[in-house]
C-alpha cells in the first residue's frame, strides 16, 4: 500500500512538472540498450535547490515505480525535520533515511539499509549551492567521499550520473515561491558499477578508492554539467 501511494505521489509531481516546465535533457557517454534496467544507483550532481524532484517530469513511469518500491534516499536531518519540507521528502521514496552531515552512526545505519534490490538516490555534494556559487558557509562545492561507501556496498548493476544545469532560475535556496514555465537542463550518463569500480582501481593515483571516486566525479561534473543557470 505504501509503495502504491508513493507512486501516485510521484506521478502527481511528474504531471505538475510536465505542465509547468520544459526539459532540455540529453544522454552523454556510451548508452546501453536500456539505461533504466538493473538500476541500483542515481547520483545527482550540481545540487542547487530542493526543487530537484521536478526532474521527474522527464523520467519514465517505470523508474518512478522502482523508486516507490525500492528507493532508498538519505536526507539531511536539517531538511528531514522541517515541518512541511520534511513531510514532502519522507514520502518521495520507499525508504527515506535522516542523516547528519557528520560521518557518524546515522551514515552507518543508512549504508546498512542497502538491499540487493535497493535503488539508492544520493546528492554526493551533501549541501546546496547558493547563488554565489558556494555553499551556505561560503565554502566551495565539492564531492564528498561518502559516495565511495555506496559503491563498495553495491556490488553490481548500473548507475546513472545526472548532471543538473541548476535550478536557481526556478528557486534559489531560502526563496519560497518557485518560478514557473522555465527550462530544466540535465545531462545523464549511464555506467556499469562493476566496470566503473575496476576502472578506478586500475587508474587511481593513490591507495584510496574514496579519493579516486571523488576526483573522477569532480572531473566528470566539470566536463558534463550543462551551462545551466
Amino acid at each position: 500500500m505504501r509503495a502504491a501511494l508513493i507512486y501516485v505521489f510521484l506521478l502527481a509531481i511528474k504531471t505538475f512538472s510536465r505542465v509547468f516546465y520544459r526539459f532540455d535533457i540529453s544522454w552523454t557517454g556510451d548508452l546501453p540498450k536500456d539505461p533504466w534496467a538493473n538500476l541500483r544507483l542515481l547520483l545527482i550532481l550540481n545540487h542547487t535547490s530542493l526543487y530537484e524532484p521536478l526532474f521527474t517530469g522527464w523520467v519514465p513511469n517505470r523508474f518512478l515505480k522502482n523508486v516507490a518500491r525500492n528507493g532508498l534516499i538519505p536526507i539531511a536531518d536539517k531538511t528531514f525535520n522541517r515541518p512541511m519540507v520534511g513531510r514532502f521528502f519522507r514520502i518521495i521514496a520507499n525508504n527515506v533515511i535522516s542523516i547528519s552531515r557528520l560521518r557518524d552512526i546515522s551514515w552507518d545505519r543508512f549504508i546498512d539499509r542497502i538491499q540487493p534490490d535497493s535503488l539508492v538516490i544520493m546528492l554526493p555534494e551533501g549541501r546546496m549551492k547558493r547563488k554565489n556559487g558556494f555553499d551556505a558557509n561560503g565554502n566551495p562545492m565539492t564531492i564528498r567521499g561518502g559516495v565511495a561507501d555506496l559503491l563498495e556496498a553495491i556490488p553490481g548493476g548500473r548507475m546513472l550520473i545526472a548532471y543538473s544545469g541548476g535550478l536557481h532560475h526556478v528557486q534559489i535556496p531560502t526563496q519560497r515561491i518557485p518560478r514557473l514555465f522555465k527550462t530544466l537542463q540535465m545531462r545523464v550518463e549511464s555506467l556499469d558499477i562493476s566496470h566503473y569500480k575496476k576502472m578506478l582501481w586500475h587508474s587511481r593515483e593513490s591507495n584510496s578508492l574514496k579519493q579516486a571516486v571523488v576526483a573522477d566525479l569532480e572531473k566528470r561534473l566539470s566536463l558534463n554539467c550543462p551551462p545551466g543557470y
